[in-house]
């Protein structure tokens, strides 16, 4: 996946909307201005990814791509 693949994704979500709030080098996705997705817009070298904390265990479980969000709240994010 590329970086613009993940924007068309993203902001095909009902009520998606994107932003800059941690300065230009970081996309944000949100719905009703709460994040669920962020990435790098010039290394684009992960994705992190807003999951409900049972299931984000899980899945870190069972894919090993899956780790702790990078720079965010380990139990309700996965970096990709």
């Amino acid at each position: 996946m590329d970086i613009e693949s993940l924007r068309n994704y993203c902001l095909s979500l009902p009520e998606a909307e994107e932003g800059l709030p941690f300065g230009g080098d970081t996309l944000v996705f949100s719905v009703r201005g709460k994040m669920f997705c962020a990435t790098g817009i010039d290394d684009f070298e992960f994705i992190n990814v807003k999951c409900d904390p049972e299931k984000a265990i899980d899945l870190r479980e069972r894919y090993e791509d899956l780790v702790p969000g990078f720079h965010m709240n380990k139990r309700h994010w996965n970096s990709i």
